[in-house]
């Protein structure tokens, strides 16, 4: 056990495995109570807390002031539909224009510009590239709807996103490829219905896994998000207590058969929010979040409700004081995360001048394309 956490007791331990969400853009009261009570190691944060550049970097500030490890500071920047800094700095365009553009070098742009605006402000971390696949099959589909994924093809998504991901993090940003193990097949939206993808174990081998396994190749991600969606067809598929299909994000054979052993993924693996309907809407908050760890997830990522925050919290720690959830598993998780906290940055000065001079060149990025 490493020495960084072997005094910490079984109370801090378990804060250190989840990734919430705030209220707004201060340290009001109730962010306060949840920092103070939780001890969270990672906090994400979303357009509501990021309207002012000034705020910001001193939410972010005052967030790390307050907890006793550099926390990891996170926010979804992948550009286009999915910005949160677009009342900051210009918005900047999506990976399928960066892709349309034919020039892979603008994928390296997108990722330093990213990186100094998001280190200018605080953060340490993107939730991104997303590595889920489109090609002509799924023309229409959720994801290439929303234009999220680079490339039309798999080795596409795979070449362009690993040099976005290599540019993202030469720039002093920790990157994380998601949604595991591919939701390029999905036809709706996770956050409201948990969706279905068809495809057998060859079929994801060899196009939504594709691009995994050559990022696991380079050696270049630290950190994978599982996605909330089921696959009767791959013969991993587990059933849960009630006989329903049970979701990858919360399936033991998925996380860590799949994932970890047969793909030897050692680094942080994250639950989607679990907080979105796909499984809120099937599983209590507090059963998920213990069920995203057993499956063999380091970081339970909850994003909105305090309320659902505390609940889950509550859960883990009952489930640890039980022996329903051994320490030596929580010191599996917290053992990778220490190891991956040594990589994450210090923030750049502030400096306003400069993210005006980046959303000068967003938009002549945005011209180029």
């Amino acid at each position: 056990m490493s020495a960084e956490f072997s005094h910490l007791s079984i109370k801090a331990k378990i804060g250190q495995l989840f990734f919430i969400g705030l209220p707004g853009e201060d340290l009001d009261n109730l962010s306060l109570k949840l920092l103070k009570e939780i001890s969270p190691a990672g906090i994400c944060l979303f357009a509501r807390n990021t309207k002012n550049a000034v705020k910001t970097r001193e939410l972010l500030q005052g967030i790390s002031e307050l907890l006793p490890f550099q926390p990891f500071l996170a926010l979804d920047q992948e550009g286009g539909l999915v910005d949160r800094l677009r009342r900051i700095v210009e918005p900047m365009p999506s990976v399928k224009e960066i892709y349309r553009s034919g020039k892979m070098e603008n994928a390296e742009r997108l990722a330093k510009i990213t990186a100094e605006a998001i280190r200018i402000l605080g953060f340490n971390m993107n939730f991104a590239p997303v590595v889920d696949v489109t090609n002509d099959n799924r023309r229409g589909f959720i994801m290439d709807n929303q234009n999220r994924t680079f490339g039309n093809s798999k080795e596409e998504v795979a070449d362009w996103s690993i040099k976005y991901l290599a540019e993202l993090q030469l720039n002093g940003v920790l990157g994380c490829v998601k949604h595991f193990p591919g939701i390029g097949a999905v036809e709706f939206d996770p956050h409201e219905e948990l969706p279905t993808v068809s495809e057998n174990r060859e079929e994801l081998l060899t196009t939504d896994l594709f691009p995994y396994i050559k990022h696991f190749e380079n050696k270049t991600p630290a950190a994978v998000m599982t996605a909330h969606a089921v696959y009767p067809n791959f013969d991993l598929q587990e059933i849960d207590s009630d006989g329903k299909l049970l979701p990858s994000s919360l399936s033991r054979n998925i996380v860590t058969k799949l994932l970890r052993n047969e793909l030897g993924f050692d680094g942080i693996v994250l639950s989607d929010d679990l907080e979105m309907g796909a499984i809120v809407n099937n599983y209590g908050i507090g059963q998920a979040a213990k069920m995203a760890f057993l499956a063999g997830s380091d970081f339970m990522l909850i994003c909105n409700e305090p309320d659902a925050i505390n609940q889950s919290f509550k859960t883990m720690l009952a489930a640890v004081e039980s022996g329903e959830i051994s320490e030596q598993r929580v010191d599996e998780s917290l053992d990778r995360i220490f190891r991956v906290r040594k990589l994450l940055e210090k923030p750049l000065k502030f400096d306003e001048q400069r993210l005006e001079e980046l959303s000068l060149e967003i938009r002549e990025l945005k011209e180029s394309l």
